[in-house]
């Protein structure tokens, strides 16, 4: 799962098909999912593990296939209903009417797949409210982009903001890295500052780079603190994460600021850079279970 959030699809196989083997159904889906990204589609490998993964009774497994279409197109369905989806409603509702944050986020994607938008918003409105940090996320950047403008208008901004936090407060790092651009609109620099520093330690890798852009170059962001500002262990930090992550960002950020260290410094650099590998939390993206 550590390499799941760095996107490394075919270095995490070998260790999930252990767990699967064992019976570990969520091992089973994320199989899945790295097939079917690796693959650009719905291929064979990825299949067999969503039907796995649909066996064991993991709903978004369901839901993939149903996306598929494997039960028209492949004759795999689910042996007591008609479609996935319907299997997946039928597990998942008892489960979120009898109070289920997890569950009720969940019918967020299978009424969005059943096609019924407003009842799917209903159930992530009642997982947000909840509790479940994820359902306040996605609530959070559908309350920003409901005008479908660009930039979002500012009251959307603000309307969004509660939801965001709620999800930064309980740790949950996409929504502290949500909560940052939020609050850049809203010129909030010192609040979205902490959350910068707040995301980073809790090992988003986007807002790693930004930490470690505040401290080579404060004067290129409007909310990093000149006063902290720190050449040597912000180059540190993006060496430590090019080696980590192997993230193009990184890099390029080693190569725009390469001026602004002398040499005794970068030695300095290095040897730090030491320090912020293989830190926990793990760095990671924080992809979505479902999502793209």
């Amino acid at each position: 799962m550590r390499l799941w959030g760095l996107h490394e699809w075919i270095e995490l196989q070998p260790y999930l098909e252990t767990a699967a083997e064992a019976g570990d159904v969520e091992a089973m889906y994320y199989l899945g999912e790295a097939n079917r990204l690796l693959d650009r589609g719905m291929s064979r490998e990825a299949i067999d593990w969503y039907h796995r993964a649909a066996l064991g009774g993991d709903p978004h497994a369901m839901l993939r296939l149903e996306w598929g279409m494997i039960c028209k197109l492949a004759d795999i369905c689910p042996a007591d209903h008609d479609t996935w989806v319907d299997k997946a409603l039928e597990q998942e509702l008892p489960r979120a009417e009898e109070g289920d944050p997890e569950a009720m986020s969940t019918l967020f994607d299978v009424y969005n797949m059943l096609g019924e938008p407003r009842t799917a918003l209903d159930w992530l409105e009642r997982a947000a409210e909840a509790g479940n940090p994820e359902a306040q996320d996605w609530l959070g950047t559908i309350t920003q982009e409901r005008s479908d403008e660009w930039p979002p208008p500012l009251e959307d901004v603000k309307a969004a903001e509660p939801w965001f936090r709620k999800a930064a407060e309980q740790g949950y790092a996409p929504a502290m890295h949500h909560l940052v651009s939020n609050l850049v609109r809203q010129r909030s620099t010192e609040d979205a500052w902490e959350w910068v520093v707040k995301g980073s330690k809790s090992g988003h890798v986007r807002k790693r780079i930004t930490y470690a852009v505040c401290q080579l170059a404060p004067e290129d962001l409007i909310y990093c603190h000149p006063a902290e500002a720190d050449p040597v262990k912000g180059w540190a930090i993006l060496l430590a994460l090019d080696e980590e992550t192997r993230t193009d960002s990184a890099q390029w950020n080693l190569d725009y600021y390469a001026d602004r260290l002398d040499d005794e410094e970068i030695a300095r650099a290095e040897k730090l850079a030491e320090d912020w590998l293989n830190r926990d939390p793990p760095l990671s993206y924080f992809p979505p279970k479902y999502g793209f």
